[in-house]
């Protein structure tokens, strides 16, 4: 029987006994568009229904193995429907924050094959103008580093200084700091490394960066860096571990109720 469109609808276009309706197609325009922009969306929305339907419907009459696809299906519904489940399970039972004894001793174990990609540093970078004033105190107080000098420093950037970034407490990727340099190679770091202090200029700012530490790529990650690496990989033991246990139960214990039957194969 040849299907019409529902009579207290407007229909837009129809495609093997499929409608597409005016409200359908309004209710997806953005409302702050020109009307020219609207007619153009129209045709997109109205041109990709139509082909998802006919490919759709072309694909099922030229696909011979259809029971096949439909095992497939209810395969990954199914797979869906127990993941849902399992995660349900895990955010009302499980607590899945690992302590701190666990990420260290984590570490400590695994720790020397987590490698550095790229260098890693600690220290602080000062940027201000070529004319900046007390410049040769400036380059003393950055060269130190110590408690005093970043006081100075620190009162001396908020009025002279370009920017001042601290980085001495947590580990900062060398790309990062090397790119708010004129000149960006690794070496710039390592000839800094020496005294724990490297300046460049170029003709307007002068350039002034402590090392307090620095690893080199290949090397293992420093604690820090290498402690959301180990909570994420924590978690999901941690998870997996509290699946695992939950599905052994359910199992045990339909055996022992009886819900799961064992049949034994009778010789002939």
């Amino acid at each position: 029987m040849k299907k019409t469109p529902e009579e207290a609808r407007i229909p837009l276009a129809g495609v093997e006994g499929r409608f597409l309706y005016y409200d359908d197609v309004a209710n997806a325009i953005p409302a702050d568009i020109s009307s020219a922009d609207s007619i153009e969306t129209a045709r997109n929305i109205i041109r990709k229904w139509a082909t998802d339907i006919l490919m759709y419907e072309n694909a099922k009459r030229n696909t011979p193995n259809e029971a096949e696809i439909e095992k497939m299906v209810q395969e990954y519904r199914k797979s869906l429907i127990i993941h849902q489940y399992q995660q349900n399970l895990i955010d009302q039972r499980l607590k899945i924050e690992p302590e701190e004894t666990q990420i260290e001793s984590f570490y400590k174990q695994y720790g020397a094959q987590m490698l550095l990609k790229e260098p890693v540093i600690k220290g602080f970078l000062l940027i201000a103008p070529n004319n900046s004033p007390k410049l040769e105190e400036m380059r003393e107080w950055v060269r130190k580093g110590n408690t005093a000098s970043l006081e100075n420093i620190e009162k001396y950037w908020l009025q002279n200084a370009i920017s001042y970034d601290y980085f001495a407490d947590n580990w900062a990727p060398v790309s990062s700091v090397l790119k708010k340099l004129p000149i960006q190679t690794k070496e710039t770091i390592e000839q800094g490394l020496k005294n724990s202090f490297y300046e460049t200029a170029d003709t307007a700012q002068r350039y002034l960066l402590h090392i307090n530490d620095y690893i080199p790529a290949g090397q293992p990650e420093p604690y820090e860096l290498a402690k959301d690496k180990i909570t994420n990989i924590l978690r999901m033991r941690i998870k997996a571990d509290y699946i695992s246990s939950f599905e052994n139960d359910l199992y045990n214990e339909a055996v022992k109720t009886g819900a799961v039957m064992f049949y034994e194969k009778n010789e002939q």
